[in-house]
């Protein structure tokens, strides 16, 4: 069966494009805050949060310092649980305040845009940032908000019938980002 997921798959980045893709948007997040120890990285579940443990390994050794790192899951903030359904809530982990701090949010695969709206609506309750950014591995398209990332790895226009899967050696046991068909 999994032989047959991968023959349905269509490679977007291999796992060295996708590192080089992440040593790229490091690049621009660093470029952005007027200092590093005041970012906060916020992984959306389930793909942000471990996207954003990967992308603070790199901002590390790019700064030489640690980069707080933690996770915001919005499903309580959601406008549409009732059409997409739910899944298990992550517990949110803030491992310091976000006041004062400049926040980016991150996500595998920025779609609708309904998601990072909900973390948004999420992120204020645990307070004020100096500034909010977002960071997203794919943009799909097909948004119904308002809503674009302020780093993007790559702008992957998809079907509605298609699906873009990030995949990460530490959960998966290989890298890269997919483009498959979704079943009917």
């Amino acid at each position: 069966m999994k032989d047959n997921l991968r023959d349905e798959r269509v490679e977007i980045l291999s796992e060295q494009e996708l590192r080089r893709t992440l040593t790229r948007l490091a690049s621009q997040v660093l470029e952005t805050v007027p200092e590093s120890k005041g970012l906060l990285l916020l992984g959306i579940p389930t793909r942000g949060v471990h996207l954003s443990k990967v992308l603070a390994k790199e901002l590390q050794a790019l700064t030489g310092h640690a980069i707080d790192q933690g996770s915001l899951d919005p499903t309580f903030h959601r406008d549409d649980i009732l059409r997409i359904g739910t899944r298990i809530v992550e517990p949110t982990d803030l491992p310091s305040t976000v006041e004062g701090r400049q926040v980016v949010l991150v996500d595998d695969v920025i779609f609708t845009g309904r998601t990072v709206r909900a973390a948004l609506e999420a992120l204020q309750a645990w307070g004020r940032a100096e500034r909010v950014m977002l960071l997203a591995m794919v943009d799909r398209g097909h948004r119904e908000v308002p809503i674009q990332p302020d780093f993007c790895g790559r702008k992957v226009p998809t079907r509605l019938s298609e699906s873009i899967q990030l995949r990460l050696k530490d959960i998966d046991g290989e890298e890269g980002i997919y483009l498959r068909q979704c079943s009917n």
